[in-house]
């Protein structure tokens, strides 16, 4: 039999890494940094710790690599660019934007646990994993909101405070749902649910006059959520 040649070689070791990867991914987002030994990711991925340390000289290391990971794998700035770019009404925008995040998420609940896991154990690495993961999206979003601004779409209001609002609405209701299982008690169809929040966040950003506007045209039935249909 011929001895393995090096790519074989590389191509093992990158396998055994994503495994390791995934599978302290999963016991990280559920049972946090410190309730996880790597002893039990070894048990789990189905090798010997000793293989853990050779790819990842420390736990803090594995952590890190986890939370780059998910990092990476982040669609938050490209779903904002991507929505902003079809320069569509306010609300479509901000409905797309919100309803494609809570899509992601939805499929991957692992990058909510570890935000929260990692903020309520004070990793010391859970000030950078926030930097990383959530201050692009603020930023983002308050440029888009600093552009509406200048438009006149929207209020002279503090930019950072309207995006960090609208960041919270969006993400407390993906929590409620997800995390804590709110959906469970009442599972509202996505794009209703995201053209609601919206609805009520415009409320707050529209000047006086687009308020009035607005309230009537969905009066009349002329403006509509997202995913919503007109009455026959």
């Amino acid at each position: 039999m011929s001895a393995p040649t090096g790519k074989t070689q590389r191509c093992c070791a990158e396998e055994r890494r994503r495994q390791i990867l995934e599978t302290a991914t999963q016991l990280f987002a559920s049972q946090g940094f410190g309730g996880t030994t790597t002893r039990q990711i070894a048990e789990l991925a189905e090798v010997n710790e000793a293989i853990i340390f050779r790819h990842f000289p420390t736990k803090d290391d594995l952590y890190r690599a986890v939370l780059e990971h998910k990092c990476d794998q982040g669609r938050g700035q490209q779903i904002v660019a991507e929505q902003v770019a079809r320069h569509a009404p306010p609300q479509e925008t901000l409905a797309g934007i919100a309803g494609a995040l809570f899509r992601v998420r939805q499929k991957d609940a692992t990058m909510g646990r570890l935000l929260l896991f990692s903020a309520l154990e004070r990793h010391t690495l859970a000030q950078r994993f926030f930097r990383t993961h959530m201050a692009d999206l603020y930023d983002s979003l308050e440029l888009y909101i600093r552009e509406r601004i200048r438009a006149g779409d929207f209020r002279d209001v503090d930019p950072p405070l309207a995006a960090r609002s609208f960041w919270g609405m969006v993400v407390h209701y993906f929590f409620v749902q997800e995390l804590f299982e709110g959906k469970q008690y009442q599972d509202e169809e996505i794009d209703r649910a995201c053209g609601t929040i919206v609805n009520v966040w415009l409320e707050g950003m529209l000047p006086r006059e687009h308020r009035g506007r607005n309230r009537r045209e969905k009066a009349s039935g002329e403006s509509r959520e997202p995913g919503e249909k007109a009455n026959a």
